[in-house]
């Protein structure tokens, strides 16, 4: 007897990880025209990956992994005192690379989208090393964390 089920079998494929964080728009990350500044987005997404990478448990990298690219793409602008809500999403995790993708919201929408790539490259060493077993493996799993919130 033939299967007819069209759907394929599949051991359960763990979801990459990813995290909220909610924050307001502080008067320093404001400009003179009184919304935020580009650079803001680039601190709000590392505090998101320092969210996440210490809720996989994997802290440790912090000082091992310089940025490598970082693009953004303005959409709307926040203002001092908007909630700015950056979610951090594992996109890829490479043989030493690690690739996310981000998006901050205010409450009109989109204000900022873009990627950040990172390599493993521990102080001492003289370039981009393969990531441990045990820590590509925490990068790999884990899907969506619970959102933290710092309003």
């Amino acid at each position: 007897m033939q299967d007819t089920d069209p759907t394929p079998v599949h051991p359960e494929t763990p979801s990459l990880p990813s995290v909220v964080v909610e924050r307001r728009v502080e008067w320093q990350d404001t400009d003179a025209a009184g919304h935020y500044h580009y650079s803001a987005v680039q601190r709000w997404v590392e505090a998101a990956e320092a969210v996440l990478l210490r809720r996989l448990g994997v802290a440790e990298l912090f000082g091992r992994i310089p940025r490598v690219h970082f693009e953004a793409d303005y959409r709307e602008r926040l203002w001092f005192g908007e909630a700015a809500h950056t979610t951090l999403r594992i996109e890829r995790v490479g043989s030493s690379s690690l690739h996310y993708t981000f998006e901050v919201r205010g409450e009109h929408g989109p204000a900022a989208t873009g990627r950040l790539s990172v390599v493993h490259c521990p102080p001492q060493a003289k370039g981009a090393l393969p990531w441990p077993d045990e820590t590509r493996a925490a990068l790999s799993r884990g899907g969506p964390q619970r959102p933290e919130s710092y309003t």
